[in-house]
């Protein structure tokens, strides 16, 4: 037997009436299934809390990510120790300078490398596609080839390939 429920009773009656139905949008659509993904909404939740770190960070960093404690300096071993007393959250590295303004400095370039990444891989991505399935034929083939060659190569041989024939830069981690 089949249970029924109050929605599925409304729209019963509505079609024996023969009212229209309103239909979702494909974006509400993405936005139920999204929230139904408990991994999804975890991952989210967390890139919203390294977002958060480096917007609010700064505000309780005592220290730039290039001054030096020149206090600690002689013994780093000793007292370079994460301190709240001292403003070294993350403690010192070895040179004298402070972890915790050093790892929200990494963590927002980390994050706009991503992000650009991202971006330039989908509109890369989006122009080849349009191309091979435009042009189509012959075309569509030699394209599709070529990236057959490309998966087949391991990632980070092409990566240390391009530190090697260029300099390290931002610009080749974006290329790579």
């Amino acid at each position: 037997m089949v249970r029924r429920t109050a929605q599925s009773e409304r729209i019963i009656e509505a079609l024996a009436e023969g009212e229209a139905i309103p239909g979702r949008s494909l974006w509400e659509d993405a936005r139920r299934r999204f929230f139904r993904n408990s991994a999804a909404v975890g991952a989210l939740l967390c890139l919203g809390l390294v977002v958060l770190f480096t917007i609010v960070g700064p505000l309780f960093s005592q220290w730039s990510i290039e001054e030096i404690d020149w206090a600690r300096m002689g013994d780093i071993a000793g007292e370079g120790h994460p301190s709240i007393e001292s403003g070294h959250y993350f403690g010192l590295d070895g040179l004298g300078r402070d972890l915790y303004a050093r790892t929200i400095q990494a963590t927002r370039t980390s994050l706009i490398v991503g992000v650009i990444g991202a971006l330039v891989a989908v509109a890369i991505g989006t122009l080849y596609g349009a191309v091979a399935g435009f042009v189509g034929g012959w075309v569509d083939n030699v394209m599709m080839r070529a990236v057959d060659v490309l998966v087949s190569v391991p990632y980070m041989f092409i990566i240390i390939l391009l530190m090697v024939m260029f300099e390290r830069s931002f610009l080749m981690l974006f290329v790579g």
